[in-house]
């Protein structure tokens, strides 16, 4: 009897472990603390390259001081230029990299560039027709609104076709559906999505930079 209660007291604690490990993984999150206020993101687990890339950046504060340098209104915001610190507003940002890019994970239609999604940013095609991510640069989709006929049109022309969840998303939250299955969404807002918005007003120039500098103050791995 005792050696029976023993096996069943070791598959409790081994399970028990395996659950918080996984409860673990599925919590991973980034405090991105920015002059505008506060985004907290989520990193998922089965884009682990993103995932591990954008942690070691938070834990060695690359971003710390770096601008959002790309601001489009109903579309993104960017940032991770690692020569935006402290850039003069006459330079033109955007370009600037560490020396080494990420191999795609593109988990498509699982992850989509709806409103709040954390996405990798890269070079074009005609340059990285393997549509490999930049190792600091990313962007938060804001998007706009869709309408049914306006999916229908784009699944013609670009040979897609939406899931119901993508359909409800794009015309009840939002979201830019024309870069779907080209670029690699690793994560989401989970709370500060008022702040991402804030930051897609502000007035910009000519490329796209905002006129007041929007600075990333620190970030840091959260529990909740």
């Amino acid at each position: 009897m005792m050696n029976h209660i023993s096996t069943w007291l070791l598959l409790i604690v081994f399970l028990c472990s395996g659950l918080g490990v996984f409860a673990q993984e599925e919590e991973t999150l980034v405090l991105i603390d920015t002059d505008m206020g506060k985004i907290k993101v989520k990193l998922f687990n089965d884009t682990p390259l993103h995932k591990e890339n954008f942690i070691k950046h938070v834990q060695n504060n690359t971003y710390e001081g770096l601008l959002f340098h790309r601001v489009i209104k109903q579309f993104m915001i960017q940032a991770g230029d690692i020569a935006s610190k402290d850039a003069p507003l006459d330079s033109i940002l955007g370009s600037n990299d560490l020396d080494y890019r990420i191999p795609a994970e593109i988990v498509y239609p699982k992850y989509y560039h709806k409103r709040g999604a954390l996405c990798a940013a890269r070079s074009s095609d005609d340059k990285n027709p393997e549509k490999e991510s930049s190792a600091t640069q990313f962007y938060i989709v804001t998007g706009k609104f869709f309408t049914e006929l306006e999916l229908d049109k784009m699944e013609r022309e670009q040979n897609k076709t939406f899931t119901p969840e993508q359909r409800q998303s794009y015309i009840l939250e939002g979201g830019s559906p024309h870069l779907d299955g080209n670029y690699t969404v690793f994560g989401e807002v989970v709370s500060g999505q008022k702040v991402v918005d804030k930051i897609q007003l502000v007035m910009t120039n000519s490329n796209d930079r905002p006129l007041k500098n929007i600075k990333i103050k620190s970030m840091s791995i959260v529990k909740k």
